[in-house]
């Protein structure tokens, strides 16, 4: 229970930070409409790009901590440059260049292509789920090696424990014939 406990508080801190990141564009968002702006110039706009950015930036930040947060992770240092790698990759990368794009156009949005509205709420579902995924895996990787640590893998009574294979009281065990 006490890991349900946890990983349900690490899950709701998670989405704290995530919601934190997006108040100030919700704020631009909710500005914009109250300005009589339609959906599609909203869409235009850099605000959802810059938010994934901002997003994958921390998620950046997550893997690089739990990667230099303990001297143990570092076994699992290809893994973690891996989700970083792809943290540039789909998010951090196309977040700057559509920011960029959006921004060199001048700002008008129907100098921008119509492709950016359906581009940029999928970069920031994206960017949500890899920093969901950095804290996740920065956590697993801590949890692993506590595992680790706390199981003594050499001792010889432990090579061959099938506890976990006993059959439950509520279970019919099988007999020679099953």
């Amino acid at each position: 229970m006490k890991d349900e406990e946890k990983s349900i508080n690490l899950m709701q801190a998670t989405y704290a930070d995530v919601l934190f990141v997006m108040f100030p564009f919700l704020a631009m968002i909710m500005q914009r409409l109250w300005n009589g702006e339609n959906t599609g110039d909203i869409l235009r706009a850099p605000d959802l790009a810059i938010a994934a950015t901002v997003l994958a930036g921390l998620a950046v930040g997550k893997f690089v901590l739990g990667l230099v947060s303990d001297a143990d992770l570092s076994r699992f240092k290809e893994r973690i440059v891996f989700f970083i790698a792809l943290d540039i990759f789909f998010c951090l990368g196309p977040g700057i260049i559509i920011i960029l794009k959006i921004v060199s156009s001048g700002g008008n949005p129907q100098t921008v292509p119509e492709l950016v509205t359906y581009v940029q709420p999928v970069l920031l579902i994206i960017a949500i789920t890899l920093y969901s995924a950095a804290v996740n895996v920065t956590n697993l990787f801590n949890d692993t090696l506590e595992t680790l640590s706390t199981t003594p893998a050499d001792t010889a009574e432990n090579v061959f424990d099938f506890s976990g294979l006993q059959a439950d009281k509520g279970q019919r065990e099988r007999g020679p014939d099953r």
